[in-house]
């Protein structure tokens, strides 16, 4: 972990977090609070994921916009709607594939086990 900060990092601190409130506290929760509690775990387990996968999404990220010729996201928007890319489907296809798998990687692992 970079100075000033020491360890535990902010990836452990929330995966003990985490792991507090599903070994310890879940189990004595119903109804609503069972439910905010679930939300809660889950949450926590996105923040985990995006700091660990974070920064390799967003370095791919930047080198498809790239490979595709545009800066940012909201340019890429409008060269879709604009049709500027309809010659170029597949790739155009598998960049967005690519972008959406790398989300759910961090939102939710499992809808994109086979």
């Amino acid at each position: 972990m970079p100075a000033p900060h020491d360890v535990p990092g902010p990836g452990e601190l929330v995966a003990a977090v985490r792991e507090f409130l599903e070994r310890d506290v879940l189990a004595g929760l119903d109804g609503r609070t069972r439910f905010h509690a679930l939300v809660a775990i889950n949450t926590l387990g996105i923040v985990e994921r995006e700091l660990e996968l974070g920064p390799g999404h967003a370095e791919r990220h930047r080198a498809r916009l790239r490979d595709l010729g545009y800066e940012d996201d909201a340019a890429l928007a409008a060269a879709i709607r604009d049709g500027d890319l309809d010659d170029r489907h597949a790739e155009l296809r598998d960049a967005l594939t690519e972008m959406v798998r790398d989300k759910l990687a961090v939102a939710n692992p499992g809808y994109t086990q086979e």
